[in-house]
């Protein structure tokens, strides 16, 4: 996991001017801007990944299909692209994103370590078979699908929900109800 350069942004996303390291940004606590990516498919299921043993924040946890920090000077929607085809090998248009919205999130994953992100979530379609992903393994150790439903049951228990990064509920509800309308 290669440290990289990410602009400061405040918390309602607008840059500061200020270009620092995402380990800087962990360590200090600066609002930086993130990707998230929600696939999900016509037979209701969604994308998770297995974020890998060495991550520095929820290793080995599942979490959101595709994640990422949007790199310096570097557009949501673009940075969304480039995470997808480095994290699980597919390339995508700008076309078949769907932006849904931002949703500030400030996490302390562990002692010294903030992670204070604007996550500009996307939603697209996934029309690759899940067994022809191609995996970033210091990134992602796994991927499954999750029939929606399996997926809100697990989230609301108290023992399985652990094994998942902990969004706030309200951030799953954006999300769940945005794919739902979706499949609508």
């Amino acid at each position: 996991m290669a440290d990289e350069l990410i602009d400061v942004i405040n918390t309602l996303g607008k840059p500061t001017g200020n270009v620092v390291l995402k380990s800087e940004a962990h360590k200090l606590g600066l609002y930086h801007a993130s990707v998230h990516i929600w696939f999900y498919t016509k037979n209701k299921e969604i994308l998770l990944q297995k974020r890998a043993d060495n991550k520095d924040t929820f290793p080995g946890l599942w979490d959101v299909s595709v994640a990422g920090h949007v790199g310096a000077g570097e557009s949501p929607e673009n940075s969304a692209i480039r995470e997808i085809e480095e994290e699980i090998g597919i390339l995508i248009s700008k076309n078949d994103l769907k932006f849904v919205g931002t949703y500030l999130s400030e996490k302390i994953p562990k002692p010294n370590l903030y992670d204070n992100e604007l996550h500009y979530v996307y939603l697209s379609q996934l029309t690759t078979p899940v067994e022809s992903l191609t995996l970033q393994k210091d990134e992602v150790s796994d991927v499954i699908m999750i029939d929606i439903n399996a997926f809100i049951s697990t989230l609301k228990d108290p023992i399985r929900s652990k094994e998942h990064v902990p969004h706030d509920e309200a951030y799953y509800t954006l999300i769940l109800k945005e794919i739902q309308n979706k499949l609508h």
